[in-house]
């Protein structure tokens, strides 16, 4: 086995292994709003301070959901409101396996998930800006550092890049002649 696949193993057991709680089953009657805010470039902030104990940003991640009206740390006993500027998670990292329509793009976000872009977890572009589903309806902007890297990947179509990932087709845009 390749280093590349070596990698790719060890990363998706991982978000495989990773147990999340069942947000989706937690419906506390309290409701409130807590000062916590996400930032553009993915840093959490309580109270006007940076939190800057990474395991706790991790653990808070895990309780985020998304809701029709934003965002919100979820526990069985309450949830509590929170802003997020953007997108709540950051793509931070991009390997890439194998080539044409079987190429496989695994990215890495801030908050330690691993995900291959497919059709459960697109790649889109709102305003020019990449993001990927990572899940439950979070997502995760595309840091500029991981788009540029996405964009060798690349294949022109007439005016259009595309990438391929899990045999799924994500339009980037305009080719800039």
């Amino acid at each position: 086995m390749s280093d590349i696949d070596d990698l790719f193993e060890t990363l998706t057991n991982l978000q495989r292994s990773k147990r999340l709680p069942p947000l989706h089953l937690w419906r506390p009657e309290h409701a409130g709003v807590i000062d916590i805010r996400i930032d553009r470039e993915g840093a959490w902030y309580h109270e006007g301070t940076r939190i800057q104990r990474q395991p706790l940003v991790d653990l808070f991640a895990t309780i985020l959901r998304r809701e029709d009206d934003g965002y919100y740390l979820v526990t069985p006993a309450e949830k509590m409101k929170i802003v997020v500027e953007e997108a709540p998670f950051i793509a931070i990292n991009l390997d890439v396996r194998g080539q044409g329509t079987a190429k496989q793009l695994l990215f890495s976000t801030n908050v330690g998930d691993y995900v291959v872009a497919d059709q459960d977890h697109p790649i889109v572009m709102r305003d020019g800006r990449p993001f990927l589903h990572i899940r439950d309806g979070l997502e995760a902007r595309i840091q500029r550092s991981v788009f540029y890297r996405l964009v060798e990947e690349g294949e022109q179509q007439g005016d259009d890049l595309f990438v391929y990932s899990n045999g799924c087709g994500f339009n980037l845009g305009s080719v800039i002649a």
